[in-house]
């Protein structure tokens, strides 16, 4: 399946400047480079349990970018009635993920950097943790 079926998600691609042997630089500037304003930014590191799966949850309203900064990260999208899922291993693409979208991080490969621009602070009341309840609540929701 690809990831344009699934809802509330897209491909975003942040400015990249390749200064070649000197590095390269990837802007992400407030008020334009994210399909909405950010209110919390984080990131991981240090995943390196085989098997290790991080997310396992969807949101109720929140709206995120995710961009994996150094290494590769699977990333599997769910809205509840399609699925995606695709490989993160450039520093300047990343995915919305909006509202009501299940979505899981696997195979993270040796020093992998997962960097998360998220709309609003952590709220656990806006979190749907269960598979079978995210379901219920997409199916009920108009």
């Amino acid at each position: 399946m690809r990831l344009d079926e699934v809802a509330n998600c897209a491909p975003i691609t942040l400015q990249h400047i390749d200064g070649g042997a000197n590095g390269s630089l990837t802007v992400a500037e407030y008020g334009g480079a994210l399909p909405f304003e950010f209110r919390r930014v984080y990131y991981m590191t240090g995943v390196t349990a085989p098997g290790a799966v991080r997310g396992r949850h969807a949101h109720k309203t929140l709206e995120q970018a995710l961009f994996c900064l150094n290494g590769s990260v699977r990333l599997d999208v769910d809205d509840g009635m399609h699925k995606a899922s695709l490989v993160l291993d450039k520093p300047n693409e990343g995915v919305y993920l909006g509202p009501l979208l299940w979505h899981e991080l696997r195979d993270f490969s040796p020093g992998c950097v997962v960097l998360v621009f998220a709309a609003a602070e952590h709220d656990e009341s806006d979190y749907l943790r269960d598979y079978d309840g995210f379901l219920a609540y997409v199916k009920a929701s108009p």
